[in-house]
């Protein structure tokens, strides 16, 4: 197993003691989305897990939209989920990747390194595909007996201060958004349109392949692609991936590393973190 797998492997390990397939839908506004879309129709066994209740901590909104979750509560809700020692966690998305990459992040943050994967296409491939779905309601999930220990890997983020000191630290900082967003010409969710200062853009859909159901693209293409941005292997702990709010960001930092490129970190405030303390575009 790699950080992606894909529809096929997922399909003849379903079942599997050992594995957990989490689905993480998720629309912006909808906090009933992920759980309605969840019982409309769902990869076989998988448990729900919530961005905003599960992978983030929102009662600090100074930190940005989603700010990452306390270690001790995210195993919990992990734990709850029959999520713990022992277990692969493969996640899924309908956002081609932009919501389930979370998950695949927070798992390494948490120090487990080769636990949590993607569903390269996410349930879009699975539909498309005419694979086996369930529907309504699900039972809860048995809780894990032994919940995953953590060693926060704190190495993999950068503060606000850092990124404002992006060019003397010698750091490049990619952009996840749309280019529209990136250029502040829209700002459909924040309260001001801009990016940081000296910031890149790196839209998480150059990432992707195909119309109906995007997959990654070929290491090779994308590490061409972030060779166009000025990023090459080797420059991995020089990078830092931001957004609007932390979340499809990782999306980059999952492709920066199919593509060789080890070691980039994290903005977890990214934008929305960035005005909420006052940063200037």
């Amino acid at each position: 197993m790699h950080d992606l797998v894909d529809t096929a492997w997922l399909a003849a390990h379903l079942g599997d003691a050992n594995l957990v397939v989490a689905d993480i839908r998720w629309q912006h506004g909808q906090p009933d989305f992920g759980r309605e879309a969840f019982e409309a129709g769902r990869i076989p066994g998988a448990v729900r897990l919530s961005l905003d209740t599960d992978l983030s901590d929102l009662r600090d909104l100074s930190r940005g939209r989603h700010p990452l979750p306390d270690p001790r509560q995210l195993v919990a809700a992990l734990a709850r989920a029959g999520i713990g020692d022992g277990t692969h966690v493969v996640a899924y998305d309908d956002a081609a990747g932009a919501v389930a990459v979370r998950l695949w992040w927070l798992l390494r943050w948490l120090g487990l390194r080769g636990f949590g994967f993607v569903l390269d296409g996410g349930i879009a491939k699975w539909f498309a595909e005419r694979r086996t779905v369930e529907s309504g309601p699900a039972p809860a999930p048995a809780p894990h007996p032994r919940p995953l220990a953590p060693r926060v890997r704190d190495e993999l983020t950068v503060s606000r201060a850092d990124v404002s000191r992006a060019e003397a630290l010698g750091l490049v900082l990619l952009d996840a958004r749309a280019p529209e967003r990136y250029r502040g010409e829209i700002e459909p969710i924040d309260a001001r349109a801009g990016h940081i200062p000296g910031a890149v853009n790196a839209p998480f859909t150059n990432n992707l392949t195909g119309d109906a159901s995007p997959v990654y693209r070929s290491p090779e293409e994308l590490r061409a692609g972030f060779a166009r941005l000025g990023v090459e292997p080797g420059d991995g702990p020089r990078v830092v991936c931001t957004c609007g709010s932390g979340v499809t960001a990782c999306h980059d930092l999952l492709a920066l590393e199919l593509a060789g490129i080890r070691g980039a970190r994290l903005y977890p405030g990214s934008w929305s973190e960035w005005i909420a303390n006052q940063g200037s575009a």
